[in-house]
């Protein structure tokens, strides 16, 4: 009987061998195990690198023993072996206590596993798993590159490289066993060898050509599949049609216009006509409006909403977090004034109602709320997650935004999808510029337009680094520049990693830097670093110090809703000169008469994250300045990276060097890179052009003829990976 992709390990490998692969390293499947691809090659004297080796390191070293020696242990009974092996380029220590190892001869080559450890200043590894290269090998050693694979505690490389061996040599024919994912057409379009092959060359490599090839057909495969299955929830979104939406004169969107205090950019103008255009289609629109910070994508949304009311249909906004929800229903209601009134004594009867609706409003509120939603009274409702609840019922759904997509995933954005009678327009919108690439990989179900322009009267940011350890002087001269705009009339923020007097949380807070935006995995909370700077203790500190003189005032994910709105409300009105807070001002916060924000311990956050942070001042007529306070050195890469946040504004150039200091599975939303988003090669900064060339290779094959129906092998690739874990690639919350 032959074996199959979907085969059970245990049927190739073993009861035993399998388990602890599944345990460790979720490798279940005969495709499991041939998509865990070598991590690196050895060669003799060139890619173990022991000198490179740092302490508490678990690696696997390609070396050669150069001595031996055996001594009775001074404190115990028993013999202590002592081996030292050398690559060519560095050499170290393997310690065994009372083990013989007689193939541990002078001259011997072999894989070496373990954790560096540190003895006298020499590095060492402590009783190491260890591989003697030999002519039971069959000819592996000779191969010019040893593959090493990503290992754990009781699965070493080599293992995984007799295990792989087992499964390309089976009798059982692997290369009828794999369904290749890309047809031959696209294949030979491109230049790539079969599947099979490139699966050999990958995993038994006998040059760095081949390993190249290999991986360019596997990219291929990571890259084709992806895009597919994006194609494919686009054709599917376009057979089932929505309600045609289109625009009515005399309406409220024509008081909007007639209402609006400023004149709309010419980008503004452009992107409302386009999506005018597709609002008055049947086929659902599913489009994301991406743009710089203040760039007035709140503005365009709402002439679309406004637009869809006076079609007869309904429009919701979900907002991430209640601070931001309310104030979304706020400054909707303060643009449409009695317009947004409709049925109350001072409403105009014309207009409509913005309806807010949270988690954490009072029952009878709620109830209010949801009735004016069912009853179709509520054109225009706001609201947080609470949307997606059940008993939410909308008399007609006609238009969804989504603001801020990177705290929502594609089945939040289904379920309130899922509330309309007929699929409802879709409108996500973000205030981090992404980068095409990132575009195409995880919004590529969504078609995107771009606002560039700022509305004109905006007083513009710029940007410093505050490095107190190199210039503790400088810290004041911050505290003396919010002090004299204070002077001036005007307002600041003053923004910390955590809220602080946390018990028992591990120093995790529910709204500080998150794993998705914060300072890159490498640069983050080792054991010799200070905690990171809190809002209560920054907050006592700066009112017993440099601005005891002034109304300080804070505001953090844990307090009351109520308290916070109080809060943002006293801001808003200037009863408060510094509001020391966490990110929870980090989206949609717009205070016009706050022209300062410190950043302390900016270097705990990530690019994206600052970029959108600064973009809470300076939404005025009046200047604006962000300080980037770190502790970090200036020439380290961290203080590179706060550097070229300060030089520049332009956050597509800042998505870009977001996209270099990130891991590439935080920016798929994958909790573990590639293993539940499918991509293990495919790299978004690298691989533009091969991402490009397949998103129009996928969009070809899903629209033509039966679609996926006749590629059978894409399509099971397609349905694995919407299936595995939910399509996580695709999560961003």
């Amino acid at each position: 009987m032959g074996i199959s992709m979907d085969t059970d390990l245990a049927k190739v490998l073993g009861p035993k061998t399998s388990k602890v692969m599944a345990d460790q390293l979720q490798l279940r499947t005969v495709r499991d195990l041939l998509r865990h691809y070598p991590r690196r090659y050895a060669r003799r004297g060139e890619m173990a690198r022991l000198d490179d080796l740092q302490v508490g390191d678990r690696v696997t070293v390609l070396a050669q023993v150069t001595k031996v020696s055996t001594r009775p242990m001074r404190q115990r009974r028993g013999m202590l072996t002592e081996v030292t092996v050398g690559d060519g380029a560095g050499s170290m220590q393997l310690v065994f206590f009372n083990a013989r190892h007689a193939r541990l001869e002078v001259g011997a080559w072999g894989l070496f596993a373990g954790t560096v450890g540190d003895w006298q200043g020499r590095k060492q590894f402590s009783h190491p798993d260890c591989h003697l290269m030999s002519g039971d090998d069959d000819g592996d050693w000779a191969r010019a590159l040893v593959p090493i694979y990503p290992a754990s505690k009781d699965v070493s490389s080599w293992v995984i490289q007799k295990s792989v061996k087992m499964l390309l040599d089976d009798p059982r024919s692997l290369e009828e066993a794999l369904d290749d994912p890309i047809p031959e057409a696209v294949r030979h379009r491109h230049g790539l060898v079969p599947l099979a092959t490139a699966l050999r060359q990958k995993h038994r490599p006998e040059s760095q050509e081949q390993v190249d090839e290999a991986d360019e057909r596997l990219k291929w495969d990571e890259a084709l599949v992806l895009q597919a299955t994006l194609a494919a929830r686009r054709r599917a979104a376009a057979l089932e049609p929505g309600i045609a939406r289109p625009r009515r004169g005399g309406g409220l969107l024509d008081a909007v216009d007639a209402a609006l205090p400023f004149s709309l950019t010419e980008g503004q103008r452009e992107v409302g006509e386009e999506l005018a255009a597709e609002l008055a289609r049947e086929q659902p629109m599913n489009r994301l409006l991406q743009g710089e910070v203040g760039s007035g994508k709140t503005v365009v949304a709402l002439r679309a909403m406004a637009q869809v009311v006076d079609a007869g249909g309904q429009a919701a906004l979900l907002a991430p977090t209640e601070v931001l929800a309310a104030q979304h229903a706020r400054s909707l209601g303060a643009i449409l004034g009695p317009l947004g009134r409709a049925g109350e004594l001072d409403g105009d009867a014309s207009g409509t109602r913005v309806v807010l609706l949270t988690g954490s409003q009072k029952a009878a509120v709620r109830r209010e709320a949801r009735a004016a939603v069912a009853d179709g009274s509520a054109g225009i409702v706001v609201g947080t997650h609470a949307l997606l609840q059940e008993g939410v019922e909308f008399a007609d759904l006609g238009l969804v935004v989504v603001d801020e997509q990177h705290r929502f995933g594609v089945e939040q954005r289904d379920a309130l999808r899922a509330k309309g009678t007929r699929p409802p327009h879709v409108l996500v919108m973000t205030a981090t510029p992404i980068p095409r690439t990132v575009a195409m990989t995880v919004y590529g179900d969504l078609e995107t337009s771009t606002l560039r322009q700022l509305p004109a009267g905006r007083g513009g940011v710029s940007s410093s680094v505050v490095p107190v350890r190199d210039k503790p002087s400088w810290l004041d001269r911050a505290w003396e520049r919010v002090r004299e705009e204070v002077a001036a009339g005007r307002q600041a923020y003053v923004v910390c990693p955590r809220i602080g007097d946390e018990e028992g949380s591990g120093g995790k807070d529910d709204d500080g830097p998150d794993g998705e935006d914060g300072a890159p995995p490498e640069e983050t909370g080792t054991s010799d670093r200070r905690p990171p700077l809190a809002v209560l203790d920054v907050a006592e500190a700066l009112r017993a110090g440099p601005l005891s003189a002034l109304r300080v005032e804070v505001l953090h994910g844990r307090m009351p809703p109520e308290e916070k709105e109080a809060r943002m409300r006293a801001f808003a009105a200037a009863e408060v000169d510094v509001l020391v807070a966490t990110t929870v001002v980090e989206v949609g916060v717009d205070v016009p008469n706050a022209t300062v924000m410190v950043v302390m311990d900016a270097d705990r956050f990530g690019v994206s994250q600052l970029h959108q942070l600064r973009g809470r001042v300076a939404r005025g007529r009046h200047a604006g300045l962000c300080l980037l306070v770190t502790e970090a050195p200036s020439t380290s890469p961290t203080g590179q990276r706060l550097a070229a946040v300060a030089s520049t504004t332009d956050g597509f150039q800042l998505a870009r060097l977001d996209l270099e200091t990130r891991r590439e599975g935080d920016v798929l939303g994958a909790a573990q890179s590639g293993r539940r988003s499918g991509v293990r090669l495919l790299s978004l900064l690298d691989d533009e052009a091969l991402i490009a060339e397949a998103r129009v290779e996928a969009t070809a094959l899903v629209e033509h003829g039966r679609g996926l129906a006749d590629h059978p092998e894409l399509a099971a690739a397609v349905a694995a990976m919407s299936l595995d874990e939910r399509a996580e690639y695709l999560e961003k919350a």
